[in-house]
């Protein structure tokens, strides 16, 4: 097992990375080979490249907004580009390809951080004519990912919204989300947050391998617990989930979250848009090669034939039997277990917004 340079030649592992490979972006006209001259200088250059580099960089703007049919939610922010958490399936990965970088190693190890972005919210919430509707935090990269914890750009955000009373969801794998309860917990009295907790596997080993730098399995469902206790409303996400690695894990991620205290529940099947299938099935060879064929052909079993499905609708779900079948098994699940439903960020309160004040000194003249 070992991790593979561009030219195919094989390399010591990256402890503590999810991608092995660092393949170009769609986006790159040139193609880049590593080769050894025979002065150890690509075991010095590997090296470097693993290190973790915060990029601090100034956003034009911080508000994304979608009208995706199957995505809950219409606005969203991401403090950060890239996520070292390096979850190998990570459909955000091929984004950093508009930085002119690869969505394989890069993604996890060249993060930019938005240091404005709690400024340019505010200016946004500002403007006339603004139309309140919840904002997702956490729809591409994890607003709780390492470089979090001193940088506190979600948190400056969070109080942002907290200060004018916007609603907003919060989806992470990172148990650092309970540092800022004390602003959220305020906020879910008024009912104005939801927090989302990730969890696809309880399998410490896998998860390990397969989300290297997000908080444990078990660490993941305290969390859940420890924001419920809060008296802030939680959910859990199954997502995504993985034929013959993580499929027959739902039930009981279902189970132990919502003895935690998760009342909403929703799933994603695995999906492989763009270089994250050449670098998943890279990583089911590194990792389960006596698993990867068979792991593919489910895949494509539950995507007509093809290894990612694009289309509205069907791709978070999949078609088919397998597709359905699984369904079935969550919604049984859900239903057993007493779930109130599925993500859904429509019944937080958008009555009490009150826009932000305009810049202090202004008020002098």
């Amino acid at each position: 097992m070992g991790l593979r340079t561009h030219n195919g030649n094989t390399a010591k592992p990256a402890k503590g990375r999810g991608a092995g490979l660092n393949v170009e972006g769609r986006f790159e006209q040139e193609r880049r080979e590593t080769f050894d001259d025979g002065w150890d200088t690509l075991a010095q250059e590997e090296e470097r490249a693993l290190k973790t580099v915060v990029t601090p960089i100034q956003a034009k703007s911080i508000i994304a907004r979608n009208n995706s049919p199957d995505v809950p939610f219409t606005q969203s922010i991401n403090p950060y580009a890239g996520c070292e958490h390096g979850c190998i399936y990570c459909y955000a990965r091929p984004t950093h390809a508009y930085y002119n970088l690869s969505p394989g190693l890069d993604f996890e190890t060249r993060i930019f951080a938005k240091m404005n972005a709690a400024q340019l919210l505010r200016a946004e919430l500002s403007k006339r004519g603004y139309q309140v509707d919840p904002i997702a935090l956490g729809a591409n990269t994890d607003p709780y990912q390492p470089a979090e914890r001193e940088l506190k750009i979600t948190r400056s955000v969070i109080e942002v919204l907290a200060a004018c009373d916007h609603p907003l969801t919060i989806v992470t794998k990172n148990a650092l989300v309970e540092r800022d309860l004390d602003l959220l917990a305020p906020m879910a009295q008024k009912n104005l947050v939801r927090v989302f907790v990730s969890v696809p596997n309880l399998d410490h080993d896998l998860a390990r391998r397969l989300e290297p730098r997000a908080s444990a399995p078990a660490r993941r469902i305290e969390s859940i617990r420890r924001i419920a206790r809060s008296g802030v409303a939680v959910g859990v996400l199954v997502a995504p989930v993985i034929p013959f690695l993580t499929d027959h894990q739902i039930e009981s991620i279902l189970q132990q979250a919502y003895a935690a205290g998760a009342r909403r529940a929703g799933y994603v099947l695995l999906r492989l848009p763009y270089e994250i299938k050449d670098l998943f099935k890279d990583w089911l060879q590194q990792h389960f090669p006596l698993k990867a064929a068979h792991v593919m052909s489910r895949v494509q079993a539950m995507r007509e034939g093809k290894e990612n499905d694009a289309n509205f609708g069907s791709r978070q779900r999949g078609t088919g039997e397998f597709a359905e079948l699984l369904r079935q098994r969550f919604e049984m699940a859900c239903r057993k277990l007493g779930y109130d439903g599925e993500r859904g960020d429509r019944d937080l309160e958008t009555g009490l917004f009150a826009a932000p004040g305009g810049d202090p000194q202004l008020a002098l003249f």
